[in-house]
């Protein structure tokens, strides 16, 4: 991310994403922050404003989409951890209705 200014992909927005994703797992970010900082990632038009999603964030090594051999790590794990977090978001929503009916 050379220039700020230039426009951002779907593709960059993904990697932003799962990069969050990693961070929320590490224990960097609450479910909130994350979930605030995905809906930033996708208004994003530029690099910079994709940038500043992460800024306070510990930059992870390059090649981080990869993981490391032997991690035990799948593709798929990334998809794991947004599901899981849309069942809880979920799951909280019907515990506040149903909380809010008695």
């Amino acid at each position: 991310m050379n220039r700020p200014d230039l426009r951002a992909s779907d593709a960059d927005r993904e990697r932003v994403v799962r990069s969050l994703e990693r961070h929320t797992s590490a224990g960097r970010l609450s479910l909130d922050e994350h979930a605030d900082r995905v809906e930033r990632t996708m208004h994003a038009r530029t690099h910079g404003e994709l940038a500043a999603v992460l800024a306070d964030l510990p930059a992870e090594p390059d090649g981080s989409e990869a993981e490391p051999a032997g991690s035990g790590q799948t593709g798929s794990e990334p998809h794991q951890l947004l599901v899981a977090f849309l069942v809880a978001g979920l799951a909280l929503v019907v515990l506040t209705a149903l909380l809010g009916l008695r």
